[in-house]
């Protein structure tokens, strides 16, 4: 083996709740990586990580997985901790789509939700589904919204603990969302994000006016909010990391540094840097070569 560095890292990552990574599964990936380093346990069961060269096809890795539940990626070692950090909210940062269960209370939820699912899928353009979507919201009261986050909306494991170790190390964060304000500013502030960006629902004597304020906030407005950051605090695109599932997220997971499809729509999967299928969030850590003593919970 040479005595220079290996320049990237393999990292082996499963379900916190379901750890599924053994000394078997690792041994059996080292294998097959070019001048492959010892492996390093992350969190013992749940993720490793193994320094190695360049790898030309993650999918044979993956192949090499098989069935267990253990997501794989390969990554350049060197600034592998990112400066500043978007992600999607809906069915990324919380396990919900916003508009779906707003719908509900208006008795539009399976019409909705199907749009929702071609519009995250890309089969159909974003900005006019959600005028769409929005316009069947029109005369709902404004306070079902508080029902809404109550009863429905669940953060996704991993979210605070996430967000909050980014921060304790210097990080910027911002939730960045095609959904909308009256969702984003309390799940910004619940999780512990820096800042939020979302669309406005219009608002008429306390209920939905049905429309929604213009520019829509879709998928190269995410971008922009990425380069914008990017400027702001004057980083490189290689110093972010951005996570989303659906195509409005695309172009922002593309250009970031660390780009991750979460749990995504096949569209994106296939496209992103990363993938994730099978952890928490907390995945998002280990990418960055955080070990699981390093989290902040709290």
């Amino acid at each position: 083996m040479s005595d220079i560095a290996p320049a990237h890292v393999a990292i082996l990552i499963s379900n916190p709740s379901r750890p599924a990574l053994d000394a078997a599964l690792v041994g059996g990936i080292a294998a097959q990586l070019p001048d492959a380093g010892q492996p390093r346990w992350l969190a013992e069961g749940v993720a490793a990580e193994i320094p190695c060269g360049p790898v030309a096809d993650v999918a044979a890795l993956r192949r090499t997985i098989g069935e267990a539940p253990v997501d794989v990626a390969v990554l350049p070692a060197a600034g592998r901790r990112k400066q500043l950090f978007l992600a999607d909210m809906d069915s990324t940062m919380i396990g919900q789509e916003c508009i779906d269960e707003l719908a509900d209370f208006a008795g539009m939820k399976p019409m909705v939700a199907t749009i929702t699912e071609r519009a995250m899928r890309g089969e159909i353009a974003f900005e006019p589904a959600l005028r769409e979507r929005v316009a069947l919201l029109r005369g709902l009261p404004v306070g079902v919204v508080d029902s809404v986050i109550a009863e429905r909306i669940t953060l996704t494991p991993g979210a605070t603990t996430l967000v909050r170790t980014m921060r304790a190390n210097g990080a910027h964060t911002m939730l960045v969302s095609g959904g909308f304000t009256v969702f984003t500013s309390k799940v910004a502030a619940a999780i512990g994000f820096h800042e939020q960006r979302a669309n406005e629902l219009l608002i008429e004597d306390e209920h939905f006016a049905g429309t929604v304020a213009e520019p829509i906030l879709g998928r190269e407005a995410k971008l922009a909010a990425l380069e914008q950051l990017c400027a702001r605090h004057d980083l490189p695109a290689t110093a972010t990391m951005a996570v989303g599932d659906g195509a409005n997220d695309l172009a922002m997971v593309q250009a970031a540094g660390i780009g991750v499809a979460y749990h995504a729509k096949p569209q994106v999967a296939a496209a992103a840097q990363v993938r994730i299928d099978h952890g928490d969030l907390t995945a998002l850590l280990y990418l960055q070569g955080y070990s699981r003593d390093a989290f902040i919970e709290r």
